[in-house]
């Protein structure tokens, strides 16, 4: 299974990705989180006003395609989705339990 020192992506990078219409957005790489041992890529939008917070959070699963190339893959299984979302969400409040 591939880590996250696979993906050429480092913290606060700004990245490209193209959505299903062809139209490049950017986004600001900020975490790894791992869940049921896949790692998903949290990214926010890098064009915003700067009053974005986590609800505009994107969350992609990394993988490794068949040429070995890293990829970015959107969640499409609920349940998986739910499972992701239950964990960005646990690692926000452990950090505002910390920040007080």
């Amino acid at each position: 299974m591939p880590g996250k020192d696979d993906y050429p992506i480092d913290e606060e990078e700004v990245i490209t990705l193209t959505d299903e219409d062809g139209e490049d957005h950017d986004f600001v790489f900020l975490d790894v989180i791992q869940v049921d041992e896949r790692e998903y890529a949290v990214l926010m939008p890098a064009d915003g006003d700067g009053d974005e917070d986590e609800d505009d959070a994107v969350i992609l699963r990394m993988e490794t395609d068949e040429n070995g190339e890293s990829a970015l893959v959107a969640i499409e299984d609920d349940d998986e989705w739910q499972k992701v979302l239950d964990a960005w969400e646990e690692l926000g409040s452990e950090d505002d339990e910390e920040d007080e």
